[in-house]
């Protein structure tokens, strides 16, 4: 099991904020500073099997704030995947925090947990359906590069 944080900013209506859903639910701690791994689109290596983590943390900020968190190392960007969520519904990259958190325990090894995450939300499995071949694929990557050439097929 991965520990998941969220460091959020607060920016979006909380109704709608998937990292508020998670953290009412205990799935979640809500933090300021990154620990372990941080999920970041703009970071240079890609989350993969290899990182052998047991703590992962998103970013729920606006993508203006997403650059001052570079400078934090350990960071992982996620492969290609496709949202579900009701805002960004079929837009690639475009993953909601819970998202982001499910992708990440799929890549990881960790499908329950992140089924759990998902299913706190009524588009959530959908979510996990639609990416499944991909996340599926990218979990069984043993490297970082071959996790690249999967994205390339896959794309």
């Amino acid at each position: 099991m991965v520990e998941l944080f969220v460091i959020r900013h607060g920016e979006d209506d909380p109704k709608k904020c998937t990292a508020m859903r998670l953290a009412k639910f205990g799935l979640v701690e809500l933090i300021d500073k990154p620990v372990g791994v941080l999920l970041n689109p703009f970071a240079e290596k890609f989350l993969s099997p290899a990182d052998s983590l047991t703590e992962l943390t998103a970013l729920d900020v606006s993508w203006n704030l997403l650059r001052s968190f570079l400078k934090h190392s350990p960071a992982r960007k996620l492969p290609f995947l496709v949202a579900a969520n009701p805002i960004n519904y079929g837009k690639p990259m475009k993953l909601s925090t819970a998202e982001a958190l499910a992708a990440g325990l799929w890549i990881l090894g960790e499908p329950k947990q992140a089924e759990l995450v998902m299913s706190k939300f009524k588009w959530g499995p959908h979510f996990l359906e639609l990416n499944k071949e991909r996340l599926v694929a990218y979990s069984r990557a043993k490297t970082e590069v071959e996790l690249i050439d999967i994205q390339k097929e896959r794309l």
